[in-house]
């Protein structure tokens, strides 16, 4: 057997959605609901990994990463 690997070390990110999804495509309110939010001015953590960051940039105008 092999092990798996796993992304215990890894960062975090801080989201924030900063813009309502009112009048946008149902593929980009998937994404904002998929990472989590469920308010306008949210600010949640994820973990830093490449689908939550390709999640982050199908909706660049809509979320934003928070330092």
């Amino acid at each position: 057997m092999t092990a798996k690997k796993s992304n215990t070390g890894g960062g975090k990110l801080h989201l924030k959605w900063v813009r309502s999804a009112i009048c946008t495509p149902v593929k980009h309110k998937k994404v904002v609901k998929g990472l989590g939010f469920t308010r306008l001015n949210q600010v949640i953590e994820r973990p830093d990994t490449p689908a939550i960051r390709g999640m982050v940039a199908k909706v660049p105008h809509l979320v934003e990463i928070v330092q």
